[in-house]
């Protein structure tokens, strides 16, 4: 109902610049075009976002139960992803840990860590011109992690399409927390 009326997705050429067809064709990138348009066709839908989900192990323990640290970490996050930040809100607990979201005007960028665990859960959600995976980068440098699992959802895609994949995984010889199932990427 609502948003067939007032949201109006950005032009095509707009589009096929920022996924990168200005730079030549890159096929994954034309892919993720494609199911974008796909299940706006199918199911009259065009919420196409991207969800980064992170697992960041062997961490820093000092810094994740620094709040100030974490704050300033995830602005820069923010920023390298190139989305506009609304608010940050972020608390300490009590003997440790740090929890803490950042609004941007395309959705938000959140954090609870461990540091007893060296272990942070991050999500990353956007629509829009950001990248998420943009931000991956300076969350594992600021974070000191030395491994990751990080999953993408590729939101607004309904069945029969598949959204969630597992991307990357670095995890040395350790059972993943989670199996795929279903097709393959």
């Amino acid at each position: 109902g609502f948003f067939k009326y007032f949201y109006k997705p950005a032009p095509l050429y707009l589009r096929k610049k920022f996924l990168g067809a200005a730079r030549g064709v890159n096929h994954k990138e034309e892919a993720v075009f494609n199911l974008e348009r796909s299940a706006k066709e199918e199911h009259g839908l065009n919420t196409f976002g991207r969800h980064l989900l992170v697992e960041y192990y062997d961490c820093d323990k000092e810094i994740l139960n620094n709040l100030d640290a974490i704050e300033a970490l995830f602005v820069n996050a923010a920023k390298a992803a190139d989305a506009t930040m609304v608010q940050s809100t972020f608390h300490r607990f009590s003997p440790q840990g740090v929890s803490g979201v950042v609004v941007i005007e395309e959705s938000h960028l959140s954090i609870h860590t461990w540091p007893e665990h060296g272990y942070a859960a991050v999500d990353f959600y956007t629509c829009g011109a950001s990248d998420p995976e943009k931000a991956h980068p300076v969350l594992v440098e600021g974070l000191g992690s030395k491994r990751y699992e990080m999953m993408v959802i590729n939101r607004g895609v309904l069945p029969p399409r598949q959204s969630l994949k597992l991307v990357r995984q670095e995890s040395w010889g350790i059972e993943p927390a989670m199996k795929i199932v279903g097709e393959s990427l």
